[in-house]
């Protein structure tokens, strides 16, 4: 049996003892390690990197998540080496945020590394950073997984200012900032709810005091503050705060989640079956900002095997509306049949760009033959194999292929235009193809070119 122990993160959150029971009943932990109000966050990834572990993994849960199914049988079966949950968040819809597995092999190393000095990514993300360097050291990848968990639905006003004035910090690159505006749009029509005016006036507040240019050390110290001036900006703008959180506020929630879950799993799916690097990455910002929560890349690893499996009732649909991982492009017709009334879209690109971008990336990471025990070189070799039937880049197999896969998708919805969208998201087509496909009115923000992947 697999010992788990349980690190709980608490500033004061309006949820924290409700969250630290639930944590604890669904996560059955060896034991449970309490941070209690170490600011900045850095200072708690700092107190949790020098507890002296004995286990196998640590599961680090923050004071704002409600864990609310059981995950024990997926504790004592899993064995990768970290894992990034899938949420429920009030504001953003579906994130991967607020509890985090990882075994003990990546502490240790996350223990081994420096504090990166005068380093932006740190400052904005401790933990994150520090483990992307431990698994960068170790050779070893992430995936993703959803669970019932709900993320910042009862949390203080405080709680909410402070945390999207950082969440400004964190989204000052042109990508991020399209997808800050377009949750802060959909948060101006929640006009009775307080919780998105307080997130509004945070995001608003942080554009206006922190320049575009602030060094790490300008961008440290204002986080470091965000607590006091969340109070003061809060009262300046007369809002009083909540009263303490009551179990019973979420039983609701939980209730028309459900009933939300059980309907969604019966409506239409949508799937992304272009091939890699022609704008799949940009396909799943644009769906999600439609509000169809789709995944681009879950679980590589267990969405290949369920594929190549035969099995076909993919387990990402317990959570999500649809899938763009290029994993699935060569499944379309099993797809189409056990999802009826489903969407397809075909991302395209001028061939001779796409087999350049593909060489490119493969020649960047490549498959060694020597490496077929390293889960990441497998994974990528599994997959090219899948889907195009050779995991060395051979520009005549790959031409083909790209051609077949484009014949075979049009002949098989030849007689359903309804159900199939083709996009050139690589020469430019945005909303103008996409919103009349779902019948909905052309979104009034820039398309998100975040690359010409």
């Amino acid at each position: 049996m697999q010992k788990i122990d349980l690190v709980f993160r608490s500033v004061g959150e309006r949820t924290a003892e409700a969250s630290l029971d639930l944590a604890i009943k669904h996560i059955q932990p060896h034991q449970v390690h309490i941070i209690e109000n170490a600011k900045p966050f850095a200072k708690a990834v700092e107190l949790m990197l020098a507890i002296d572990y004995d286990c196998d993994y640590v599961v680090a849960v923050d004071a704002d998540c409600l864990i609310m199914e059981d995950m024990v049988p997926f504790l004592q079966s899993n064995n990768f080496p970290y894992l990034d949950c899938y949420v429920l968040d009030k504001f953003r819809g579906n994130i991967h945020c607020g509890v985090h597995i990882t075994r003990i092999d990546v502490i240790r190393m996350m223990q081994r590394i420096p504090v990166p000095k005068d380093d932006a990514k740190y400052v904005l993300r401790p933990e994150s950073r520090l483990r992307a360097l431990a698994l960068k050291e170790l050779n070893l990848g992430k995936i993703f997984k959803p669970f019932k968990i709900f993320h910042d639905f009862f949390q203080y006003y405080r709680e909410i200012f402070a945390k999207y004035a950082l969440r400004e910090l964190r989204s000052r690159t042109e990508y991020h900032q399209q997808k800050l505006n377009f949750h802060q749009e959909e948060w101006q029509c929640q006009e009775d709810d307080l919780d998105f005016k307080v997130a509004n006036y945070a995001v608003e507040y942080a554009r206006k005091i922190v320049a575009a240019n602030a060094s790490p050390q300008e961008i440290a110290k204002f986080i470091e503050n965000l607590p006091e001036i969340a109070r003061a900006e809060l009262e300046k703008q007369n809002i009083s705060e909540k009263i303490p959180f009551r179990l019973e506020e979420a039983w609701n929630l939980i209730s028309n989640f459900d009933s939300q879950q059980r309907l969604s799993r019966k409506t239409m799916k949508v799937f992304g079956i272009g091939m890699g690097n022609t704008g799949n990455t940009n396909l799943t910002i644009a769906l999600n900002q439609l509000g169809i929560h789709v995944l681009h890349s879950l679980n590589e690893e267990i969405l290949l095997k369920e594929l190549m499996a035969g099995n076909y009732n993919l387990s990402v649909f317990n959570e999500f509306n649809g899938i763009t991982a290029t994993a699935v492009a060569p499944f379309f017709p099993q797809l189409d049949r056990i999802y009826p009334d489903s969407k397809f879209i075909l991302t395209v690109r001028d061939k001779e760009s796409w087999l350049d971008s593909v060489k490119e990336l493969w020649e960047a990471k490549p498959v060694d033959d020597s490496l077929d025990k390293d889960p990441k070189n497998y994974l990528r070799m599994l997959q090219r194999i899948a889907i195009f039937g050779t995991y060395k880049f051979n520009r005549e197999r790959l031409s083909y292929i790209y051609d077949l896969h484009y014949q075979m998708v049009r002949e098989y919805f030849k007689d359903r235009p309804e159900s199939l969208l083709v996009m050139d998201i690589c020469g430019g087509e945005g909303w103008e193809k996409l919103c009349p496909f779902f019948k909905l009115p052309l979104v009034d923000v820039p398309f998100p070119f975040k690359n010409k992947d």
